[in-house]
């Protein structure tokens, strides 16, 4: 009994942690499809690969989006022409570099800029070499059939004129962000229910056991990131609850590889993207921080 009761606490928690960043992101979702046309798109977007991946790295600072909103955020610019390997820097990087979750890294670490410019760029630098990878890798949009004809759909019968009025612009925000709500809700309450199922029965402390072997440490606590699956404004919280176990190296991949892969947003990513692009974007995740991570630790100490 307490264990479910444990397992039933979580769950919720994680439920109630993330609804209001899903209702975020779907709403700025469905601002993209009403308000943002695809010409504006087009005209701002760099035509240079490596720039475009720049562009998309940097604007995550505007969208105040953790990770269980930004997967519907991403699939609506996707939909409306923006580059994959310009929308998959913005998703990698939006829920780590906005103002709110660096300011509560900020706050978590005790005051520590030190953490926060560490957080900030290295996820700037994964999501970059990540993005510049699936680039190459994929010249072709991997979404899910269902996916391309709702794209093609939004493109003959959703999009409203351009010369609408704000008003009826403005209930297409709200149709949109209902059925990308309840499109997204379902992977992540499963998500949730999986994350929580494992940090009730799997012990941390099983983990923390492992030595002091940089590597070791970078992969246990980017396997605590994705199990936890905590919303990105929390995460700082718990991480600094490491700083005893744990060396600064190994604490930024928890900062880092936890807000760009986790559970539920995972089960997001396979309910839009085919599985073998998620397998490798995860890959390519896993593998960039652990660069990363093992380089923060040789210049932190």
């Amino acid at each position: 009994m307490k264990t479910f009761l444990q397992l039933n606490t979580i769950f919720l928690s994680m439920i109630m942690e993330a609804i209001p960043f899903v209702l975020l992101g779907v709403l700025i979702s469905g601002f993209i499809q009403s308000f943002i046309t695809e010409r504006w798109i087009s005209r701002v977007m760099p035509r240079n690969r490596f720039l475009a991946s720049l562009f998309g790295c940097s604007i995550g600072i505007l969208f105040p989006a953790c990770e269980c909103g930004i997967v519907p955020i991403t699939r609506r610019l996707l939909n409306k022409g923006v580059p994959l390997n310009a929308g998959i820097a913005f998703m990698l990087t939006g829920p780590i570099i906005n103002p709110i979750v660096l300011f509560s890294t900020y706050i978590a670490f005790g005051n520590d800029w030190r953490v926060v410019v560490i957080r900030a760029g290295m996820a700037f630098l994964v999501a970059l070499a990540v993005s510049m990878c699936v680039a190459l890798m994929f010249p072709v949009l991997p979404l899910r059939l269902h996916e391309q004809q709702i794209a093609a759909s939004a493109e003959t019968v959703v999009e409203p004129p351009r010369r609408q009025p704000f008003f009826p612009k403005l209930g297409h925000v709200f149709l949109h962000a209902i059925d990308e709500f309840f499109s997204v809700g379902k992977y992540l309450v499963l998500g949730a229910f999986i994350a929580a199922s494992m940090q009730t029965f799997i012990p941390t402390s099983s983990l923390l056991h492992i030595g002091s072997n940089p590597v070791l440490a970078s992969l246990v606590m980017i396997g605590l990131a994705f199990t936890m699956s905590l919303c990105s404004e929390a995460d700082a919280f718990i991480a600094s609850s490491f700083r005893s176990t744990f060396s600064m190296g190994s604490i930024s991949a928890f900062l880092v590889y936890g807000p760009m892969i986790d559970i539920k947003n995972t089960l997001m990513l396979l309910g839009s993207f085919r599985g073998k692009f998620v397998a490798v974007l995860i890959a390519l995740v896993t593998l960039f921080t652990l660069i990363g991570s093992l380089i923060v630790g040789r210049i932190v100490g």
